[in-house]
């Protein structure tokens, strides 16, 4: 009668895509297209903050884009993109209680077509999980520390998409 703890179990909170184009305003209609044709969702273009004259960069100007999707959509997704790396993930890019890859190429995604107004690009996939009861975090009122033994550390990430998302931990081809 050993029952698992239902607020121990892990789960996928979000997946985020991330597009970025720098300057170039071509490119991040490129990545706009990119992102909504991956997804089926239109994305949100990120806008710079700071003003770096080096790199002529000025408040108000859009450097990219972004998505997130949660629940099933946000799985299924990421299983898709998982195939497109051939489920491999590189060790260095799990961290605690996220990991994130790149997708060179966007045609290598299943059930993705090649758009010629597109190119060949590619863009940033991010994973977060959490646990039951990690909203005391965001929530508006009485908000909380999240206690250490809640916290998800990098071993569990790693065990979590291996066993629960098929993810071969080493250099993809």
């Amino acid at each position: 009668m050993n029952k698992e703890n239902k607020m121990r179990e892990i789960r996928v909170e979000k997946l985020t895509l991330n597009f970025g184009a720098g300057k170039e305003a071509e490119l991040l209609e490129k990545g706009v297209k990119l992102l909504k044709i991956v997804s089926g969702r239109d994305p949100v273009k990120t806008i710079t903050q700071k003003r770096i004259p080096e790199w002529g960069v000025r408040p108000g100007l859009p450097l990219g884009c972004k998505l997130t999707l949660r629940g099933k959509d946000a799985v299924e997704l990421l299983l898709r993109l998982l195939k497109a790396r051939t489920n491999k993930v590189k060790e260095s890019s799990f961290g605690a209680g996220n990991f994130s890859f790149g997708i060179p190429e966007y045609i290598d995604i299943p059930g993705v077509k090649y758009a010629p107004e597109l190119g060949i690009i590619g863009f940033e996939a991010a994973v977060t999980l959490a646990r039951p009861g990690y909203r005391i975090v965001s929530r508006k009122v009485k908000p909380k520390k999240l206690p250490k033994s809640h916290r998800i550390t990098v071993d569990e990430t790693m065990k979590f998409a291996v066993e629960k998302l098929g993810v071969q931990i080493g250099e993809p081809q």
